[in-house]
């Protein structure tokens, strides 16, 4: 087993299942950022709250395999391993753990290095540039239509993920993509698919970076390009059961006025990617809290007006679910830059891996998180990952 991700303080232990459902673990698409997944998962393991449904978008898709695809005791290792894979220079370059940069300069420079190191040779088990640029390709190949071959991500998920046990649904699974020729948005579930590499590539499809994947005659890209987070699908997803979510995100909403062209990329991308969690949440809370009062308002109907249609329907609608939803985001630092989703080194790997880890400490270390909701509309949210950092 790999060594703990953090060395401070250590996630408390929930002996007892909290009085939920289900715990449902969602992570938002964001490229080398995904590790900060990864710690987060470390720790949630550790306080023994494994989820029973898991739904990633793009590197989310990933992590999301990388856990329901292995046995409780082996999914921290599966992760580590994957993370130790891409993140190892393409050159050769080892990662001396001693020597720590603390100059924010020089931070910024060794990052931006690495960065146009991936873009030159890609990331090792991951994407590899391809020969010749698009332009030289054939029309209608692959190769005409991304920079990079994504196999190497296929044989990788191959090795460490295994199929059989997520198909197996002891865990419910499913991983968000854009069907390239209707511009859909389709989730491939193991509750209606059968779920193969392919399924978590196609997540994973950014263009011009990657090539649209091919599945049963469909061809699909990165589901981050209509939704970045899964939360949507789980909170609509029916039958509604009362549900602990920790909502995993890359990608904070909330930033600063760019003063750089650079600044404005990042502040773009952060934007572009965040998905407005905090606003599907908000519109759920106010939907739930209609649900619930309209369920409370029905047991006084006469029976006359509970057979009208518009009460049917309305009744179908109604539930008395409870959810608690915690958001868990990852704040970069003012060093990572435009290039935070694709820096691949080991180095700031292992950062956005501790931050999750103690992001997910931090928040169980706060009880009502665990507790059920007694408020009117039945949905507390929770971010004590906020601004952690700064």
């Amino acid at each position: 087993m790999p060594e703990p991700a953090s060395t401070g303080t250590k996630p408390i232990r929930v002996e007892q299942r909290p009085p939920f459902e289900r715990i449902a673990l969602l992570l938002q698409g964001g490229g080398a950022l995904g590790s900060y997944q990864a710690g987060a998962y470390e720790a949630l393991a550790e306080a023994n709250l494994d989820p029973d449904w898991v739904a990633g978008i793009s590197i989310g898709a990933v992590n999301a395999a990388l856990i329901a695809g292995n046995a409780p005791e082996r999914r921290v290792e599966k992760l580590r391993e994957f993370w130790e894979s891409v993140s190892t220079s393409p050159l050769g370059v080892p990662y001396l753990k001693s020597i720590e940069i603390t100059n924010e300069l020089a931070r910024r420079l060794v990052n931006q290095t690495r960065a146009l190191g991936i873009l030159l040779f890609g990331a090792p088990n991951f994407f590899a540039p391809r020969t010749f640029p698009p332009l030289i390709w054939p029309a209608k190949t692959t190769g005409s239509v991304s920079y990079y071959d994504v196999a190497p991500l296929k044989s990788t998920l191959e090795r460490l993920v295994d199929f059989d046990c997520i198909n197996s649904s002891r865990m419910r699974f499913s991983v968000g993509a854009v069907n390239v020729r209707t511009g859909n948005f389709i989730y491939f579930d193991n509750g209606t698919h059968r779920i193969g590499p392919e399924h978590i590539v196609a997540s994973g499809s950014l263009p011009p970076g990657f090539p649209a994947t091919e599945i049963e005659g469909e061809y699909y890209w990165d589901g981050g390009l209509v939704s970045n987070t899964p939360l949507h699908w789980m909170l609509d997803n029916k039958p509604h059961q009362d549900t602990l979510a920790f909502q995993v995100d890359l990608w904070s909403a909330d930033g600063e006025l760019p003063l750089s062209l650079q600044e404005a990329e990042v502040r773009q991308k952060e934007i572009q990617y965040s998905s407005r969690t905090r606003a599907v949440t908000n519109h759920f809370k106010y939907t739930q809290m209609l649900r619930r009062a309209f369920r409370g308002l029905l047991a006084h109907l006469p029976n006359d007006l509970r057979t009208m249609p518009e009460v049917e329907i309305l009744a179908k609608e109604s539930d008395e679910n409870v959810y608690n939803i915690v958001h868990l985001i990852y704040h970069s630092k003012s060093y990572e830059g435009a290039s935070k989703d694709y820096e691949f080194s080991r180095r700031t790997m292992e950062e956005h891996w501790r931050a999750g880890y103690d992001d997910v400490v931090r928040s169980l270390q706060h009880p009502e998180v665990l507790q059920r909701p007694d408020n009117p509309e039945g949905v507390r949210t929770f971010d004590y990952s906020k601004r952690s950092r700064d």
